[in-house]
């Protein structure tokens, strides 16, 4: 097999994503495409978005007996009971959203593929508040202590310190250890699949990098661990503040722009590029993307959705 199979779980089953993938299909791809979800709830989409296209069942168990190509859609069919193609969501697609995931790290974990993507998840009603996020519950089921969100675009790509954090809890999660950890997933991530060593750009917490405490935590802990960086090579700067970086003049000086939270970084990043970035999971011993929006569910059923998230997440890995 000259490329590895990329799996794709559908995830939370009242989402764009099966619309999104199914526009995505008329793409062409080395990569087979193969996908974790329901036959009937596939079914019942097709028809009411008016998509064709042959569906050929795969035993996973089995799954080293296939040969693979984008044909037809190569699916791994996960039970799910529901009458409608589109329902509100709940957590009464939990077990079906559990064992997609379960499915797609046996695969992995077998060494058939090293490469995944899953749809848009609702934290709300699967993670609850055990996780913060998807990148938090994929680190526990590997074992792995440290990984970091990547929202890439191959002309500047964030990432945030903190993820799904409230604004209130941040300050005190802003530590060297934590944004070393970002810098040091960056920057391998940037000489593996780049070749590049990355120009990395540190966000100030603070509007202007001032505060008006005794403790200021851009001169105490960010200015410090840049300098820290500085002494072993690194190309990074900092802290910058938040409200200029993203100018067009100023943000072509970097590759990567590390934020001390969560919207500080993706609120500009969507804007400019909107549908053209990727979250990729820095750390666990395989790659992990996913497109960069949520179920939506105010476009189900429409066939409005725009698919150039997910078309450049299977595009990344196509070429990895």
């Amino acid at each position: 097999m000259k490329s590895k199979p990329i799996i794709i779980i559908s995830g939370e089953p009242n989402s764009i994503f099966l619309e999104i993938f199914f526009k995505s299909y008329k793409k062409k791809f080395k990569s087979p495409l193969i996908l974790i979800s329901s036959l009937k709830l596939i079914n019942l989409q097709m028809k009411k978005l008016k998509f064709k296209k042959k569906i050929r069942l795969i035993n996973h168990n089995k799954i080293n007996n296939y040969k693979f190509d984008n044909k037809s859609i190569n699916l791994i069919n996960i039970d799910y009971k529901t009458k409608k193609a589109f329902d509100k969501i709940s957590k009464r697609s939990n077990s079906f959203i559990k064992k997609s995931f379960d499915i797609a790290h046996h695969i992995i974990k077998s060494g058939f593929s090293y490469k995944l993507i899953n749809g848009p998840i609702s934290k709300k009603s699967f993670l609850g508040k055990k996780y913060p996020g998807i990148t938090e519950y994929l680190a526990k089921r590997s074992n792995i202590k440290n990984v970091s969100m990547l929202i890439y675009n191959k002309e500047l790509s964030v990432c945030p310190v903190t993820t799904h954090l409230p604004l209130k809890k941040v300050s005190k999660k802003i530590t060297f250890e934590e944004i070393s950890k970002n810098i040091l997933l960056i920057n391998k991530f940037y000489k593996t699949y780049r070749k590049i060593k990355p120009r990395i750009a540190l966000l100030g917490l603070n509007p202007h990098c001032e505060s008006t405490d005794n403790f200021n935590e851009d001169k105490e802990i960010i200015l410090k661990t840049v300098n820290h960086f500085l002494k072993l090579g690194y190309k990074i700067s900092g802290p910058h503040p938040a409200d200029t970086i993203f100018l067009k003049n100023i943000r072509k000086n970097y590759d990567v722009i590390i934020g001390m939270y969560h919207d500080q970084v993706l609120t500009p990043i969507k804007t400019i590029f909107e549908y053209d970035a990727i979250n990729i999971t820095l750390g666990l011993p395989y790659l992990r993307i996913s497109p960069d929006h949520g179920p939506n569910e105010k476009m189900l059923g429409r066939n409005k959705s725009n698919p150039l998230s997910l078309i450049q997440a299977i595009n990344f890995l196509d070429k990895n």
